[in-house]
């Protein structure tokens, strides 16, 4: 048995928010007492509206000296970028 909890990486959802914001880490032997515990630490002014956690161990990151072969070819692909489609103005928040 490990003698330490595993890490989780917290996001909190903020009540006028659209995304999740990282806002620190914590140990905790499972996702629900993870999430438990965020709520005590995280949202004690009632700030939050959503919580996610993750295992800092299942989280993957690109290195960011490695920014230009990941990034470069999209530049060659326009309909990726937002400018080529018409938002509709129902969507509002975009």
């Amino acid at each position: 048995m490990p003698s330490e909890w595993p890490l989780w990486e917290v996001f909190i959802r903020g009540q006028h928010g659209l995304n999740h914001r990282h806002v620190g880490s914590l140990h905790a032997p499972d996702a629900e007492m993870a999430i438990n515990n965020a709520r005590d630490v995280y949202t004690r002014r009632n700030e939050g509206v959503s919580i996610w956690v993750v295992r800092s161990s299942e989280i993957t990151a690109s290195a960011p000296s490695e920014k230009g072969p990941l990034f470069d070819p999209s530049n060659s692909k326009v309909y990726r970028h937002p400018t080529f489609f018409d938002i509709p103005n129902e969507v509002g928040h975009m």
